[in-house]
């Protein structure tokens, strides 16, 4: 399950640079997380830190990118070869 913010985020930057992998950027209006980056921490942290970290609670698990702990353990995975191939080159 990837994350999702909603649109109740009032843009307070704190969620930002909590993501280890990247996933959270400034879209159009507010924030938004990359599904294909969103890992919800698995394989960093024990619990999302944008979720810990947000004040006004607007960053539930999006209904559209359901997935297990497996395959977003698998995904950092991915993630994770990806940015060790980069750092090589």
């Amino acid at each position: 399950m990837a994350l999702m913010i909603t649109d109740e985020c009032i843009n307070c930057d704190v969620c930002e640079p909590e993501c280890p992998n990247q996933a959270i950027y400034l879209g159009e209006a507010i924030y938004e997380i990359d599904p294909a980056k969103c890992t919800e921490c698995v394989g960093h942290f024990d619990e999302p830190q944008c979720v810990q970290i947000c004040p006004v609670a607007c960053i539930p698990v999006s209904p559209q990118h359901v997935e297990s702990r497996e395959t977003l353990f698998q995904k950092y995975e991915r993630l994770q070869a990806g940015a060790a191939q980069g750092a090589a080159s």
